[in-house]
């Protein structure tokens, strides 16, 4: 059974699609996902690690302020047209998954006026132009965030599911923090750890923010693993010490996850769904440029929900990190409910439950 994955342009858009086409594998052996994206994505340089077959066309945004580049987009998509249709026919395709982002909307397209059934799995709170676009002729929507179906249309046929959003589960049993908190050559007993990230390539507003704040010295109380992004990490490495670990990437992340109490970090969607998966409590701090705003919206829907505090970058500052800790640390009581709040939001299971809806779906048809 082929199904064709259609997204990228960015990691959030591009690692759901990978995460749900192998919980597919896992359940039906007999599934063979095919992957779509943009040549200038980042799926350029993931896609060719993975074990999946793949096309990676001349694919662009629009471009809302440089309209007379929109060109490219133009050109690329009549390209890109044929293309999709010679794999679509050559391969049998049952369905397309479509994950978001400017690399789905072609695809999407074309499965839309050719008649071939389609899903979606929208990431976060505040729903894409693609996702938008099309969800009207959506068999399913698969949602990250609850708060994003306010903006789906939904036609007659389509169900719009609250699954959360589909990412490597914590291991089962969890980690025990303790021996966690000694593999970082931390104090196995009393403080809390703070985990501070970035993104995978940093984030040069919160690092700057952060490096202030240590000069200062780490407070009392909190031990602290803090990711700089590789481009960032000589400019920061000189802020290690007995209660500071600095590195440039955290990989595997779910090593930090383990030891970590709370997180101060950007409020990207995958990963939200894997702090709360984790039921870690963060300081959510969204990138302001980011395209709607959309980090805005999932730091807000969060805090609303009891399981974040949203600090916007305006007002993040040594002296409000201080405060927010201060408090934390006095009030054990609110850190813990936070934690709890975060674990009702998180879905560990949700690529296992998007691909049995997806299997369920090819079934009945």
């Amino acid at each position: 059974m082929r199904i064709i994955f259609a997204g990228g342009g960015t990691g959030g858009h591009l690692y759901p699609g990978l995460a749900i086409a192998r919980a597919l594998v896992r359940s039906d052996s007999r599934v063979q996902p095919f992957f779509i994206g943009a040549q200038r994505g980042i799926e350029r340089e993931v896609l060719p690690g993975t074990e999946f077959p793949h096309l990676l066309l001349d694919l662009h945004p629009l471009y809302r302020t440089r309209v007379w580049q929109n060109w490219r987009t133009i050109r690329g998509g009549i390209t890109a047209w044929g293309e999709i249709g010679r794999v679509m026919r050559g391969s049998g395709a049952r369905l397309v998954v479509g994950t978001g982002g400017y690399a789905a909307g072609l695809v999407l397209a074309y499965a839309a006026t050719h008649r071939l059934p389609y899903v979606l799995q929208e990431q976060n709170s505040h729903a894409g132009l693609t996702m938008r676009t099309f969800s009207r002729w959506a068999r399913q929507i698969y949602l990250g965030f609850p708060e994003a179906a306010r903006l789906m249309s939904r036609g007659a046929a389509t169900a719009i599911v609250d699954t959360g959003n589909p990412i490597e589960p914590p291991p089962s049993p969890r980690p025990d923090r303790t021996v966690a908190r000694e593999k970082w050559g931390f104090s196995s007993t009393g403080g809390r750890v703070l985990l501070i990230v970035g993104g995978s390539q940093g984030a040069r507003g919160l690092n700057q923010v952060v490096a202030a704040w240590l000069r200062k010295g780490a407070p009392d109380g909190w031990q602290i693993i803090w990711a700089t992004g590789r481009g960032s990490h000589a400019e920061y490495a000189r802020f290690e010490s007995d209660r500071v670990r600095v590195r440039p990437y955290l990989s595997p992340i779910s090593d930090a996850y383990a030891a970590t109490d709370l997180a101060l970090c950007r409020s990207g969607a995958m990963t939200t769904a894997e702090l709360c998966a984790w039921a870690i409590p963060s300081i959510l701090v969204p990138l302001p440029t980011a395209a709607a705003d959309h980090q805005t919206a999932n730091a807000r829907a969060l805090e609303a929900a009891g399981a974040a505090i949203f600090l916007p970058q305006r007002e993040l500052t040594p002296d409000r990190i201080d405060v927010i800790l201060g408090t934390l640390r006095l009030d054990r009581g609110e850190l813990y409910r936070l934690a709890e709040a975060a674990a009702v939001r998180g879905r560990p299971d949700a690529a296992e439950q998007i691909a049995r809806r997806i299997l369920t779906l090819l079934r009945t048809r």
